[in-house]
């Protein structure tokens, strides 16, 4: 978005949308709301990854009209994290359980004494403390009529998925690191690399002891990316070679 609003000479959304009028085979941009329903799940995840991405989006996307609503159940600081919360200037917080979740969320207490069913305290980026406002409430029927109602004004797309959405992948690539040994993406390099491989070798390249070594040799061989040993021998002959994906291939078969 921001390439594009490069091209016009516009600085927001607005003088974007404003500025293209003239050109007819231009459509304007939309504004996007993004909503995590449950920050804490991420951050448990990958903390690292998402706390950039996150704090990325905060603080590039407002002026091209992409917009982030946050939620969590569990306002922790490892949750939410210092540099997170810099840059959502904009906070409200239902009522928890203690003065600290409220110090978390707002900077200051009294969240904690909220009376629930909506009751809220709301925290403006240009204010100098939170204002208590009422919350409404929707049952689920209200909401599935709001929702038919914009399907009606809204044409529905179909989309055709060819492949797994790429957190799926990274949950199920993960998963696979979690079940082996967190350095077998380096040992099957070495393995693609290599004719045969053995043991001490593994040690060398990896700087680890003996039985995490022979732990990831048996791994390769459950893998079959290397062969039984030869009797009396030390290595091992390679199946592998540098164009196939192993790793990949073994997230795709979580996948299906």
């Amino acid at each position: 978005r921001y390439q594009s609003f490069a091209e016009v000479g516009a600085k927001s959304l607005a003088g974007y949308n404003r500025l293209i009028v003239k050109y007819k085979d231009v459509k304007k941009l939309p504004h996007i709301v993004v909503f995590i329903d449950e920050l804490a799940d991420l951050m448990h995840t990958y903390p690292a990854d998402v706390e950039r991405d996150l704090c990325r989006l905060a603080q590039m996307a407002r002026a091209t009209g992409i917009h982030l609503v946050v939620a969590t159940q569990r306002p922790s600081t490892d949750v939410i994290t210092g540099l997170i919360k810099a840059n959502f200037p904009a906070r409200c917080s239902f009522a928890v359980a203690s003065s600290t979740d409220s110090r978390v969320i707002l900077d200051t207490t009294g969240a904690e004494s909220l009376l629930g069913k909506g009751d809220m305290l709301f925290l403006a980026p240009d204010a100098a403390g939170p204002k208590r406002i009422q919350g409404v409430f929707m049952d689920d029927t209200e909401i599935e009529s709001i929702v038919q109602h914009w399907e009606k004004l809204v044409e529905r797309k179909g989309y055709e998925v060819t492949e797994s959405p790429p957190w799926e992948r990274l949950i199920s690539k993960q998963n696979v690191l979690d079940s082996t040994d967190e350095l077998i993406e380096q040992a099957i390099e070495l393995v693609q690399k290599n004719d045969s491989i053995s043991t001490s070798l593994l040690q060398r390249k990896l700087r680890v002891g003996f039985p995490r070594a022979a732990r990831i040799m048996e791994t390769l061989y459950e893998m079959g990316l290397v062969d039984d040993p030869k009797t009396g021998g030390k290595t091992r002959r390679t199946n592998v070679d540098e164009a196939d994906d192993p790793l990949g291939d073994l997230i795709d078969e979580q996948l299906d």
